[in-house]
Formats: C-alpha cells, sequence, structure tokens
C-alpha cells in the first residue's frame, strides 16, 4: 500500500513545508551529485552523522568502506553540525523521493496546527530527537547516517494526535488488481510506528539500512512535543482538527466558541 493523499484541505500556504522539501532537494542536486560520484560519496563523509565519531570513539584516520570501493577516512573529532546536516543528506532517489513525499502529505497540516516558525522549530527538534534515539541505540556505529525521516516521524506523530480520524486515502495493488482504499490516520500511522519500533528490537542497529530507532524515536517526541507547539488559534480554524485533547484542548474549544 502507498499514501496518495489525505482528506484534510490545508488553511495556511505551507511555506515551510515547501522551503524544507526545496532545501533537501538543493542539497542532493548540489551537495549530492544526485547520488552519483565522488561527490555523492564525499556528502555522505562529510554531512553524514557518524555516531562513533561524534563521541570520540574512532581514531583519526579510520577508513570505513561506503560501496565497496570508496572509503571515509574519518578525522576522529566531534562534529556536533552534522546532528542538522544529516538531516538534509539522502542515500537514494527513493529515499529522497519518499521522505519528501510524506513531508508534503503530512507536513501541511501540521504546520497549520502551530504557525510557520513554530513548525520550523519543532521539526528541527524532533529530528535531533530522533538522531539522539539512533545515537543510544548504536553509539559505537560508524555507519553515517542521513534522511530527513527523524524529523518527517515527528511530523507523523504530531499527525495521530492532531487529527487521528483524518482518512488517507491508499493505493492498493496485488498482481494486476490495482484500487484504493481510505484507511483512518491513526491505524496507518499507529500500524507505522509499530513497525519501527518491532525493526529496531530485532534489526540490529549498527548495521547500515534502515534507522529504525530514530523513525520510532522522532515519532514519539512528535507525540510529545505537539501539545508545546500546536496554536489553538489556528486549530480553531481546522474544520478537521479532531485529535485528544493535549494540555490546551480546552483553549482550542474556547476559541472555536468566540469564533461562531
Amino acid at each position: 500500500m502507498f499514501p496518495l493523499r489525505d482528506e484534510n484541505p490545508q488553511i495556511l500556504t505551507p511555506f515551510i513545508t515547501y522551503g524544507l522539501i526545496v532545501a533537501n532537494l538543493y542539497a542532493w542536486f548540489s551537495l549530492q551529485g544526485m547520488g552519483r560520484g565522488d561527490a555523492f560519496l564525499g556528502s555522505l563523509c562529510t554531512y553524514g552523522l557518524i555516531p562513533g565519531e561524534l563521541f570520540g570513539l574512532v581514531e583519526p584516520g579510520t577508513l570505513i568502506p561506503l560501496d565497496g570501493f570508496s572509503v571515509c577516512r574519518l578525522e576522529g573529532q566531534a562534529r556536533p553540525e552534522t546532528i542538522f546536516t544529516s538531516m538534509f543528506m539522502h542515500g537514494s532517489w527513493f529515499h529522497l523521493l519518499g521522505n519528501l513525499w510524506f513531508l508534503f502529505l503530512f507536513g501541511n497540516n501540521i504546520e497549520d496546527a502551530m504557525g510557520h516558525f513554530r513548525f520550523l522549530i519543532f521539526y528541527l527538534l524532533t529530528g535531533f530527537v530522533a538522531a539522539a534515539a539512533q545515537i543510544v541505540a548504536a553509539p559505537t556505529s560508524v555507519i553515517p547516517m542521513v534522511g530527513a525521516s527523524g524529523a518527517i516521524s515527528g511530523v507523523m506523530g504530531a499527525y495521530i494526535l492532531l487529527y487521528p480520524r483524518v482518512r488517507v486515502v491508499m493505493l492498493v495493488i496485488i498482481v494486476i488488481f490495482i484500487t484504493t482504499i481510505r484507511v483512518p490516520a491513526a491505524i496507518l500511522l499507529g500500524y507505522w510506528f509499530m513497525l519501527q519500533l518491532l525493526g529496531g528490537l530485532f534489526i540490529p542497529s549498527d548495521g547500515g539500512g534502515v534507522a529504525f530507532f530514530a523513525h520510532a524515536g522522532g515519532f514519539l517526541a512528535g507525540m510529545f512535543l505537539v501539545r508545546h507547539f500546536k496554536n489553538p488559534k489556528l486549530l480553531a480554524m481546522h474544520p478537521y482538527y479532531a485529535g485528544i485533547d493535549l494540555d490546551q484542548g480546552s483553549d482550542v474549544r474556547r476559541h472555536r466558541r468566540r469564533g461562531r
């Protein structure tokens, strides 16, 4: 199954969501050579987050194989800025486009709920927590971590609380049979979260591949932080807000009553 769209109209023009998409595309085309050659491999070494190097657990000059032919030469110095630069790097076209589609699909309505500036801070903060979760799971790993999926997982964690009953239209392909179904966001995102959690628990964290704990950590961070970033005045304008009362739920109801 693949999500095509959600039945959740946007209220604001999602400038930050669009800007994040553009920033990721810029990094892919300008800094990563569209996934080819030395520019791509160099971007993983330069901008990727390497937990073992962050904590000074590798010797300067350590060589890390990337694709069987190329290596990263680690400086052995902590580069905390890579916690954020890694959010804009990707490992493949599929990785990039998949992440940006989910950001486009769910980010606009979370930006609706928070406003532009709050949403940007929320996005970066959940990305930071996601990276921290993966670092805790594999602190000695020397595999470069890249991708926006930790921060986007935070967006999805916020979405499941704010818009749990919104239907997401899913494309279903079974052999030659193609159809669409409408699935509540709570079911879709809850199922996705369980897959990430199980993947993190049963698949080794330090062998590369999918950063399951980053996804799960970002999702939980989004669920926790949304109450501190949501804007009741903006939510009161949104016809599809149907989330759990968080801490300021009464504020949302007050604003709705005043608007009648």
